[in-house]
């Protein structure tokens, strides 16, 4: 049979433009349901649609309704009719109420502000934007809501450590965990020590995937999870720290506090902290990606509330650490830096900063209120894990992590493990970033406990067979 060829189907403008009409008014009602709700993060979604799909009715394009309305309504107001200025009206006072509900006033005062421009007979929009201007700065923690610090920061740029010093501290807070690895084999639950709080159910690990791209649905059950607990035990949380892979994009991980109703009435996102490695910040800063693929490091900097520039003890000289502070600033211009080493800093730097803020946010990232993740990573990144029972001898070990960091060091951003070593009875602890190694020995292997090696390693074009091969050559073989 020969196909049959049909011509396109050509809708005239008229009914294009009636389509959008309705299209637009579907998603308006949708918005106005969420808002009496309380869904402001899913009445976003609606609102916006709504408003994009008013502006294609009228002849605007690009979204300039969202990103630019003053732009825009200087642009079009004239042209439109009374009931089209109407509607507007409605649509970015609900859309300015959603801001509201969701903490961004200062980009909801725009949003009433337009409202008022098209129709300042209208009292309601007028009402709002003064009771916005007039309002009292309220301290965030009056609304009884636990604070939530998400620590970032590539691969091996100290994240762990700090973690660890914050656990440690004494500062007299109650602080639960939730960490996110990269790697295909965990290595850091082990690696954070975590105090007391350790044996209350407060350390949430996952490693089923990047934090920011397959386990936002894991990152809310896990907060859930520790708000239950406080509530059952009835010791309540002064904080929460969830350490991100040095892989992940902040911006999703922040946009969960909005998206899930419950997170959001029980906490806030207190602050973005971002380590940064003084050592390797410019290599990573440089790495051409293929197109489409973000620069993680880039994007940890660009969304960061608090910026530690750690290892600066591995830089030669100040000009070149100012020199790394200008491009952290020509990223991020406003970010505070501390200089670090060994990831020790003053607590106040870091807990209860009250620094993220949604407006600022959105003025940088109009989009980041879509529910839309569309972050690729580098398909050269990959990890290797090793899971083997048995024990290691330490001259062949060191022989072959040696010859391992001098020839693929480059590509080798993160390799970390704790291997049981024959003839020692402490946990023998590595760390490497790229060709930079450290070692340490943890507590004793316990009585009974099966002696095993866990390492991974994380980077570009890794030989997964090279790896396993060289590590089993470095087991111990009874005779």
């Amino acid at each position: 049979a020969l196909p049959i060829s049909l011509p396109s189907l050509v809708l005239p403008p008229q009914l294009l433009r009636i389509i959008g009409a309705m299209a637009s008014a579907d998603e308006f009602a949708a918005a106005q349901a969420f808002l009496k709700e309380g869904k402001h993060f899913d009445g976003i979604q609606k609102i916006n649609g709504s408003m994009e799909a008013f502006e294609a009715e009228v002849g605007g394009k690009d979204s300039q309704i969202l990103k630019e309305p003053e732009a825009f309504l200087d642009a079009f107001s004239a042209k439109l009719s009374e009931e089209q200025k109407s509607t507007l009206a409605k649509m970015f006072t609900v859309r300015g109420d959603l801001l509201v509900g969701l903490g961004a006033a200062k980009r909801a005062g725009v949003e009433y502000g337009c409202a008022v421009k098209l129709m300042p007979e209208s009292p309601e929009p007028k009402e709002k934007k003064a009771k916005l201007e007039s309002a009292p700065s309220v301290s965030q923690d009056s609304d009884g809501k636990v604070p939530v610090t998400v620590l970032t920061g590539f691969l091996g740029s100290g994240k762990t450590t700090l973690l660890n010093h914050i656990l440690e501290a004494n500062h007299g807070k109650r602080i639960a965990v939730i960490e996110n690895e990269f790697g295909e084999v965990g290595i850091d639950d082990a690696l954070v020590k975590g105090g007391t709080m350790a044996e209350e159910e407060n350390i949430v690990e996952m490693n089923n995937g990047c934090i920011c791209c397959t386990v936002r649905g894991d990152l809310i059950a896990g907060l859930k999870k520790l708000i239950k607990n406080s509530k059952k035990s009835g010791k309540a949380l002064d904080g929460v720290l969830i350490e991100t892979t040095g892989l992940a994009d902040p911006a999703p991980v922040a946009q969960t506090f909005f998206a899930d109703d419950f997170v959001q009435q029980h906490m806030r996102l207190d602050g973005i902290l971002t380590l940064v490695d003084a050592k390797h910040i410019v290599q990573h800063l440089e790495d051409e990606k293929p197109e489409g693929v973000e620069n993680e490091a880039v994007e940890q900097i660009a969304f960061a509330d608090r910026i530690l520039l750690n290892k600066c003890d591995l830089v030669e000289s100040e000009e070149a650490l100012a020199d790394i502070e200008r491009r952290i600033h020509a990223i991020n211009e406003s970010v505070p830096i501390k200089r670090t080493c060994n990831s020790e800093v003053d607590m106040d730097f870091i807990l209860g900063i009250r620094g993220f803020s949604l407006d600022k946010i959105i003025e940088m990232d109009d989009a980041f209120l879509e529910d839309s993740h569309d972050h690729q990573h580098d398909s050269r990144v990959t990890s290797v894990g090793i899971d083997l029972a048995g024990e290691v001898v330490q001259q062949k070990l060191n022989e072959w992590i040696g010859w391992l960091l001098k020839e693929k060091g480059v590509d080798l951003f993160r390799s970390k493990g704790i291997l049981a070593v024959k003839g020692m009875k402490q946990k023998f602890v590595f760390q490497a970033i790229h060709m930079l190694f450290a070692n340490s020995l943890e507590g004793e292997w316990k009585a009974g406990e099966e002696r095993r090696c866990k390492m991974v390693f994380i980077g570009k074009n890794l030989n997964r067979e090279e790896l396993n091969e060289g590590f089993q050559k470095c087991l111990f073989k009874a005779a």
